[in-house]
């Protein structure tokens, strides 16, 4: 194998080295970006729980009112 040939070899395994770098950077970022939106969701989730029991029990005194 001529030395051009092994510098050549060389420098793709560079670049694919520097592609698999960046790739693993962006795939933390996206795990950490998915963790921020499932603990969101989790979070919205739990107040709309909140919010439609308040509502539950609103409609439930209204309703008692009407009784009367």
């Amino acid at each position: 194998m001529e030395q051009s040939e092994v510098q050549a070899l060389a420098d793709k395994l560079d670049k694919l080295i520097e592609r698999c770098q960046k790739l693993e950077r962006d795939n933390t970022t996206l795990r950490e970006l998915q963790d921020d939106w499932n603990r969101e969701r989790a979070q919205l989730m739990h107040k709309n729980d909140l919010a439609k029991n308040k509502i539950e029990a609103m409609i439930g005194r209204l309703r008692a009112l009407e009784h009367h």
